[in-house]
């Protein structure tokens, strides 16, 4: 019978059961999107082995360490912390500094309450944080040079916000109907650094993620887009910015009302059939005619699994 009930918590991913009884044609169409991605290709094409830049991607250590991949740079995407003291964000600040990564790219998340004066601890109103030879970005941007990939410049933008989800020492919250993303990310960022996921990516069936920041990285499109947050959302997918796409978004954003609304819905069903068709449109421009894609790499690198408190997921490791 549990099967069939929801999860206990918003942030746990429902049963296939559950998911499948609240919206079949939801089931359908996010298995369907999944499926297509995994045949389309690379999301942009790679430069010359001489100029690549690898990134690895972590976030949601809660205190944790772990052994971590060699690359040219880290990325955090925030939850360093568990109760947010700067003790705690500085012990993983050291850590991360003994990496040999050429550089480290860090933000805050939620559970970082340190760096939101609304949520840093009494006693921590005198302390700082020494960053070392850490990048830490909040609502700002860096850009970094590799000389060993014939100098190629990349600009990072990372920022902390999420839509609220928990009480007052949890930092960084906006009420989720407010609109805090509109024109804030540079269009020249490459890699977009966020601790929510945008909505409908990696978020879970019932998009746990920000509408709004999912609006703004369809204006910005990166090459590379780094969250975590929703531990349960863990893993990789392709973005492709085309018709296809919008209409599975609309189709994710419907109620999960259940069999009978699903059938008299009919303009889902029309989305549906424009995430086949342009999903088969896309594999046939990449694989038969040899054209070249121009998405976005989403990565929820969270390390924590679910709900455990421990770490278990794999660092993410991406070529740009």
């Amino acid at each position: 019978m549990l099967l069939i009930h929801p999860p206990t918590s918003p942030f746990e991913a429902p049963s296939l059961l559950f998911h499948f009884t609240s919206s079949p044609l939801k089931f359908f169409v996010q298995h369907l999107y999944h499926l297509i991605l995994n045949l389309r290709g690379s999301a942009f094409p790679l430069p010359d082995p001489s100029s690549r830049v690898r990134l690895v991607c972590i976030s949601d250590t809660h205190t944790k360490k772990t052994m971590i991949p060699n690359g040219d740079v880290l990325v955090h995407a925030g939850d360093l912390a568990n109760e947010g003291t700067a003790a705690e964000i500085q012990d993983q600040i050291e850590w991360i500094a003994s990496l040999p990564h050429e550089y480290k790219v860090v933000i805050a998340g939620n559970h970082d309450g340190f760096f939101d004066p609304r949520s840093r601890q009494n006693s921590d109103g005198k302390k700082s944080i020494d960053f070392k030879d850490v990048h830490y970005l909040q609502h700002s941007s860096t850009t970094l040079t590799f000389p060993r990939a014939m100098n190629r410049q990349l600009t990072f933008y990372g920022a902390p916000h999420i839509p609220a989800c928990g009480g007052e020492d949890f930092a960084f919250q906006y009420p989720r109907q407010l609109d805090t993303w509109s024109n804030t990310i540079p269009c020249s960022t490459n890699v977009l650094i966020t601790h929510t996921p945008p909505r409908h990516h990696l978020d879970l069936p019932h998009g746990m993620g920000c509408e709004y920041l999912l609006k703004e990285v369809w204006q910005v499109q990166p090459q590379v887009h780094v969250f975590g947050h929703v531990h349960a959302g863990y893993g990789q997918e392709c973005i492709y910015w085309d018709k296809g796409q919008e209409a599975y978004e609309r189709v994710c954003s419907r109620n999960q009302a259940g069999f009978f609304y699903d059938f008299a819905d009919i303009p889902a069903w029309f989305d549906a059939i424009r995430v086949m068709w342009y999903g088969i449109r896309g594999l046939l421009w990449y694989h038969v005619w040899g054209g070249i894609n121009a998405g976005t790499v989403a990565i929820n690198a969270s390390l924590t699994v679910g709900s455990t408190g421990k770490l278990g997921n794999a660092p993410q490791i991406i070529d740009i």
